[in-house]
């Protein structure tokens, strides 16, 4: 999928895109990725990346969910091998994919799902999210995901509960 992701630099010249590199894979995997001098690679500051970061690509997954306590506007992008997909789809009946819309029970952030991720379409939604109501209503919504997962603090009273009743 970075591939596909990457494929919208052009559009974006004002912008400097950053990867994420997984840790399950070497840096050696990104050289391809890296010619471009818009293109620029993190590895293992995920968070400190996020937290500079004005809106995102990002693949589905609990990053959906960081990106989202991170209060960064995001388009989640997510293709599996074909037949994988159809038997999951067949077996798993979830209306949404992303951590933030599942939590919230409604479409928060915009999935560009198999056919559906395409480069015009990442285009389009990444342009949605960098200025105006699309973008201002993924903030508003992150702030109700926010207070659904407990506020600030919710993982120290969680952990202290814990403690507690151990």
């Amino acid at each position: 999928m970075l591939t596909l992701m990457l494929s919208i630099i052009a559009d974006f010249p004002e912008y400097e895109f950053v990867i994420a590199g997984a840790p399950s894979l070497e840096r050696d995997f990104y050289t391809s990725f890296l010619d471009n001098p818009n293109v620029g690679f993190v590895s293992n500051k995920t968070y400190d990346l996020l937290s500079m970061s004005y809106a995102a690509l990002v693949t589905s997954g609990t990053a959906t969910l960081e990106t989202a306590i991170f209060k960064v506007p995001q388009v989640v992008c997510y293709r599996a091998n074909w037949l994988s997909y159809q038997i999951a789809k067949r077996i798993i009946t979830l209306e949404y994919i992303s951590l933030v819309n599942l939590i919230m029970g409604k479409e928060v952030v915009k999935e560009l799902i198999q056919g559906d991720l395409t480069t015009k379409n990442l285009k389009s939604e990444l342009l949605r999210i960098l200025d105006g109501p699309a973008r201002k209503a993924q903030f508003e919504s992150y702030y109700e995901l926010e207070k659904k997962l407990g506020g600030k603090g919710a993982s120290e009273n969680a952990a202290a509960r814990i403690v507690e009743n151990a």
